[in-house]
């Protein structure tokens, strides 16, 4: 403790009330306190959201890896939002259509950030109109049409 601080045996609240004040000026403290990463968003906090594709894109990988992944626009139905979310899996475009449901989760990089070497996608298709992607992949499930 400084000299600043105050001591003795009625001290805590004091301590408790500087320790507050003074952790406004960690930047991770008040990023969360202001929930400013929530506001941007367009999951707006949750782990997983539902939308509607538009469309399928491919998307070209970072240097030094040379390939086309496979991705999709997907519109939220929460907030009306546009993002673009990875379909993990071999061949596993073929099994999604424009106006599919897509459950979308966040791919899992570095603070919120993209993964590996697919630029700026940060969500990762997780279900098709309700039925996990893994199991249709896997041919356990088939796709039910809506």
């Amino acid at each position: 403790m400084g000299g600043k601080s105050p001591k003795g045996l009625f001290a805590a609240r004091r301590l408790v009330q500087k320790r507050k004040k003074f952790r406004w000026s960690q930047r991770e403290y008040k990023r969360r306190m202001l929930r400013l990463d929530e506001k941007v968003d367009p999951l707006e906090g949750a782990p997983m959201a539902r939308g509607i594709v538009l469309e399928k894109v491919g998307i070209e990988s970072r240097q030094p890896n040379s390939a086309v992944r496979k991705c999709v626009r997907v519109q939220l139905i929460k907030n009306g939002k546009q993002v673009t979310a990875f379909v993990p899996g071999d061949g596993a475009l073929n099994y999604i259509n424009e106006h599919d449901e897509v459950i979308i989760a966040r791919i899992g990089g570095p603070q919120g950030k993209s993964l590996g070497d697919i630029p700026g996608v940060k969500f990762q298709v997780i279900k098709v109109n309700g039925v996990s992607l893994k199991a249709i992949l896997q041919g356990k499930k088939t796709k039910p049409t809506r």
